[in-house]
């Protein structure tokens, strides 16, 4: 991986890819993709081909998820696991699909 390779952090607002994202930066890597939920939603599997489509990332880093607190994870444990397999399963697709070079999933 260069400092000038495209690299797509999918959950860049999170606790995991935040820091993800400042180290990547510290080290002098220039060329990060990120998207928010609003620009992408990554449960939509045509949204996230189409994301990686247009984008052509090299390198994935997957430390998207549906995260909540203790309530919400013991509340909604179905939704939970559903949303994340979904968003798993569409970005690892999409990453063999697109002959990504190399993919990290958290």
């Amino acid at each position: 991986m260069t400092k000038t390779s495209k690299i797509y952090i999918a959950g860049h607002r999170g606790l995991v890819g935040s820091a993800i994202v400042k180290n990547l930066e510290s080290k002098g890597y220039t060329n990060l993709v990120y998207k928010t939920h609003k620009e992408l939603d990554l449960l939509d599997s045509k949204a996230v081909a189409n994301f990686f489509e247009n984008e052509k990332p090299e390198y994935v880093i997957l430390a998207a998820a549906k995260v909540g607190g203790i309530i919400a994870n013991n509340t909604y444990r179905a939704d939970f696991i559903y949303e994340n397999l979904q968003i798993q399963n569409n970005v690892i697709h999409q990453a063999y699909v697109n002959k990504v070079e190399k993919l990290l999933f958290l």
